[in-house]
């Protein structure tokens, strides 16, 4: 078979949660997610749960009381998963999820999605995406110019910022000498290096 297409879908995504009986009180009692599975692994080292979706794929969440981490208010940018809802069922839904308590933005109409934004109980970011006429044409890679956008964007992307290991809009850290350096971009570094930007890596070699 070839490599293109082997991949079906998604079997399940996981994610950790503080307490399995809250996060199903969310999944199941709010967005109609039944619970399928609860595998107990080594007894009661962590809790391995599974909530099945309309596609017969599986959102899944591990609880491991004795192994750390750091629960946070998610930012959307830096995950979030977004559940495809039924025509029309995107209304009722919300009404469902404002009338739990559970903290609600949106609908925002995106195009070629209608979508709100739910915080679950442990701070991860759930959308409710509701397709809009012309999705499929839209997402068509033939049409809609992806790979260009792609390109155009490797070539004038700053390297480093907030996502280095410092801080600020305008600086990132330069370890091979220990000091703040100005961010690049991409294709001002790569020319300096005497390369196309458009198939050279933005990760620096040596």
């Amino acid at each position: 078979m070839a490599v293109m297409g082997a991949i079906t879908g998604f079997h399940h995504v996981a994610f950790r949660c503080r307490d399995t009986g809250t996060t199903r009180a969310f999944y199941e009692g709010v967005l109609g997610l039944p619970l399928v599975k609860a595998i107990a692994i080594d007894g009661t080292r962590a809790l391995h749960t599974f909530f099945r979706l309309g596609d017969g794929s599986f959102l899944a969440f591990f609880e491991a009381p004795e192994q750390a981490f750091e629960f946070r208010a998610q930012h959307d940018f830096d995950l979030h998963v977004a559940l495809e809802v039924a025509p029309d069922a995107l209304g009722p839904l919300v009404e469902r999820a404002r009338a739990a308590g559970v903290e609600v933005r949106g609908p925002v109409d995106h195009g070629i999605i209608r979508s709100a934004y739910l915080r679950d109980p442990d701070g991860y970011v759930v959308e409710l995406a509701e397709r809009s006429p012309g999705h499929d044409a839209a997402l068509d890679p033939a049409r809609n110019g992806a790979r260009e956008t792609l390109a155009a964007w490797q070539r004038r992307k700053p390297i480093g910022g907030l996502a280095s290991c410092c801080t600020g809009p305008s600086r990132h850290c330069d370890s091979s000498v220990g000091r703040k350096a100005p961010l690049r971009r991409h294709g001002e570094l790569e020319k300096k290096r005497g390369r196309d930007p458009q198939l050279a890596s933005s990760t620096p070699k040596g």
